[in-house]
């Protein structure tokens, strides 16, 4: 298990929180509550479900579906197995979504259930070879990840090494991807966090697709800087959206 340091990894910033409140509240999702180290547990029993099939440091993975914890925890287990997350928009079909997987490079897709479909019928002209639902069916993601053992990862991972490919709407010619490092997502939380000047009695909710850079970072730093006991979803309605 990696140690705690000041490192500016993605997932060492949930570590660290789950080290200092592991009991506090960090995801309410429908009827699902996650603590602090809970949801650490999951993001280390979700990476090694990923690294089982095979896949390998630098990776990428594409995720493809609505928000909830389930799509927050394969973000972090990427993260944290060394893999790179590559966003998109749930509401893309067809060629825009063929462009995306083909132009990332996924071998991987993490889906929801509903949106499974679209993903096989373009995998024999993308170079996605696995699917994984990320919930609500038997074998996902977030099933694998609600229990059992804590395995220990061999997979080392730097701060310097990326983690995302964020790519553009595509409006006004075909979508870039930006190439995000896990040092430059943890600063842009910590912006978020002074920017939004958020504190511990903030409660933040996530309306926005978690497929767009701006609800992304501004979600996870929300939760887990302002107070470890700071939800990300909430529900009712927190005073801070």
């Amino acid at each position: 298990m990696t140690a705690l340091t000041t490192s500016s990894r993605v997932d060492d910033i949930l570590r660290r929180s789950a080290a200092r409140t592991p009991t506090n509240t960090a995801v309410v999702f429908a009827d699902r509550v996650w603590t602090y180290a809970g949801l650490d547990e999951a993001v280390t029993r979700a990476a090694a479900r990923l690294l089982a099939t095979g896949a390998v440091k630098g990776d990428r993975v594409a995720a493809y579906g609505r928000n909830s914890d389930a799509y927050l925890i394969g973000f972090l287990a990427c993260a944290r197995a060394g893999l790179v997350h590559v966003p998109i928009n749930f509401a893309l079909r067809g060629v825009e979504l063929a462009y995306l997987l083909e132009q990332s490079g996924s071998t991987m897709a993490l889906v929801d259930p509903s949106l499974r479909a679209a993903v096989d019928a373009l995998r024999t002209e993308t170079g996605v070879e696995q699917v994984l639902e990320l919930r609500d069916a038997p074998g996902s993601l977030l099933e694998d990840a609600s229990e059992g053992s804590v395995p220990e990862l061999d997979v080392e991972v730097a701060d310097t090494d990326l983690v995302q490919l964020l790519y553009t709407s595509g409006t006004t010619s075909r979508p870039k991807g930006a190439m995000m490092t896990h040092r430059a997502l943890v600063h842009e939380y910590l912006s978020c966090l002074v920017g939004l000047d958020l504190d511990a009695g903030d409660n933040p909710c996530t309306r926005c697709p978690c497929t767009t850079p701006r609800s992304c970072t501004s979600s996870s730093c929300r939760g887990w800087r302002s107070a470890p006991a700071t939800p990300w979803w909430r529900r009712p309605t927190p005073r801070t959206c």
